[in-house]
């Protein structure tokens, strides 16, 4: 008689235990979804400018969650705007993309690096702006470019820039 209750004990301590261990990657968790730009604040830190033409700069990003856990799972997304035309800044070669979970105050880190080039070359992008979008998400904010003109590779339109992927900041 007694086995019976100590069965349905155990049976609902193991339930009990597995409804804890939810790991949020379900349909139903919200800690899996993309992070969103309305969601997180994202700060341009100071940057390592390139001071002229040919040298490499170096350019901070900074993503602090604000709200609800959100998933950074790929690479970000930076287009630079000269005012007429934009330019997609690739990946850094060699770069690999780790998934990263934020809970609300954590944050992350990516960099914008480029080659300034020289000012009024048609081998140059005169950027004003830079719009950033995180991985899965369809938002993008859009934030002064004051680094100078951006290098181009040669013989094309894409920039002599990358972006790198996400680092975890803190613990």
């Amino acid at each position: 008689m007694r086995v019976l209750p100590l069965t349905v004990t155990a049976l609902a301590a193991a339930l009990l235990l597995t409804a804890c261990n939810d790991s949020g990657g379900g349909k139903n968790g919200k800690s899996s979804s993309a992070c969103q730009i309305g969601g997180v604040s994202v700060q341009i830190g100071a940057a390592s400018m390139a001071p002229k033409a040919g040298d490499t700069g170096e350019v901070p990003v900074s993503i602090t969650n604000q709200s609800t856990p959100c998933t950074l799972d790929h690479f970000p997304s930076a287009l630079l705007h000269t005012g007429s035309t934009e330019a997609d800044v690739p990946v850094q070669q060699g770069a690999k993309a780790q998934k990263l979970k934020l809970a609300k105050g954590d944050s992350a880190t990516f960099t914008i690096t480029y080659v300034r080039g020289k000012e009024g070359d048609k081998a140059s992008l005169a950027a004003k702006s830079v719009k950033i979008a995180l991985p899965g998400s369809d938002s993008s904010r859009s934030y002064p470019w004051s680094y100078g003109p951006v290098a181009t590779k040669s013989g094309s339109t894409t920039p002599d820039a990358s972006v790198s992927a996400f680092q975890q900041v803190g613990d």
